[in-house]
């Protein structure tokens, strides 16, 4: 039996209409091909599908079964036609971020809750444990957006700027480095450093500082969690170097010293890598939108 969907619009409707008539003005055809159509169907599937004596016309025990079919199966198209417009609209799509920036959650959030207000159809997610994969993720199409510090040139893949910002040395408030105005390589000789779980030539402060001036920490410890990084800061346990909008509070708290890496400060830039058939769909522009402005005022705060 050759079932389509044109078939279980028709037994929706003559049910939902009572008659033949009224179910060919719902459905736009004439009466007569109505009725052929009806024979057609009753004709695969060897049974009859209405009790044709009973007024209003009523389905017979087998329509029934046809017509809950009907109604399982066409809100499912109804709903996948309209996700199909939406897309085609530009109202829908899927926004999946990984990101290389553990601090990055901070602005991120704000960003995203304003995104998903104006576009509630767009599939959001953040997908995690793909720090070192991320862009071979975005290439495959498992991933469409990935936060970064670092563009490569990647054929299919732009890197959009959105801001830029200062990594920034943050010591106890007790450190001997609270008397400098600011920090060089050579301070960090005799620290604990404290960063991020990250590849070192991924790290601001090796990349932009210690691996060019050859100076090595004391020790050097990875944490995940920011958090956790200012608490072992605030007690002692080690110094670290974070983005600028990371301290935008604790910079004024008592148990803290915030202080410029270098004389004239270190200054990294953030994108977000996408495929470049994807930049100029609507709710990717808007979204890039937000990332290059919604930062900025974290920053000044």
């Amino acid at each position: 039996m050759h079932i389509e969907f044109r078939h279980l619009r028709t037994i929706k409707a003559i049910h939902d209409a009572g008659g033949l008539a009224r179910a060919a003005d719902i459905l736009h055809i004439t009466q007569s091909a109505l009725s052929h159509q009806v024979k057609g169907l009753e004709d695969q599937a060897g049974v009859e599908l209405f009790a044709r004596r009973s007024k209003p016309l009523k389905l017979s025990a087998a329509g029934m079964k046809l017509l809950r079919l009907a109604e399982r199966i066409l809100p499912e198209i109804e709903a996948m036609e309209e996700e199909f417009d939406a897309l085609r609209q530009g109202r829908a799509g899927r926004l999946h971020i990984a990101i290389e920036c553990h601090a990055c959650f901070d602005w991120l959030f704000p960003v995203l809750e304003q995104f998903r207000r104006a576009w509630p159809e767009v599939d959001i997610d953040i997908r995690p444990g793909l720090a070192f994969t991320a862009l071979a993720a975005l290439a495959r199409e498992e991933v469409d957006l990935v936060i970064s510090s670092d563009p490569e040139k990647i054929d299919g893949i732009t890197f959009n700027p959105l801001f830029d910002y200062s990594p920034t040395f943050i010591a106890a408030s007790n450190s001997p480095l609270a008397q400098k105005a600011f920090i060089v390589a050579e301070d960090f000789a005799d620290q604990t450093l404290i960063t991020y779980p990250v590849d070192r030539a991924r790290s601001d402060v090796f990349s932009q500082l210690l691996t060019p001036a050859r100076v090595e920490p004391r020790a050097h410890r990875q944490v995940e969690l920011t958090t956790v990084i200012l608490m072992l800061v605030a007690s002692g346990r080690g110094v670290a170097v974070l983005p600028d909008w990371v301290l935008r509070e604790v910079k004024y708290q008592p148990d803290y010293i915030t202080r410029p890496v270098t004389e004239h400060g270190l200054t990294k830039r953030l994108y977000a890598a996408t495929r470049t058939e994807d930049v100029t769909e609507p709710f990717m522009a808007h979204f890039l939108r937000l990332a290059r402005t919604e930062p900025v005022k974290l920053q000044r705060a």
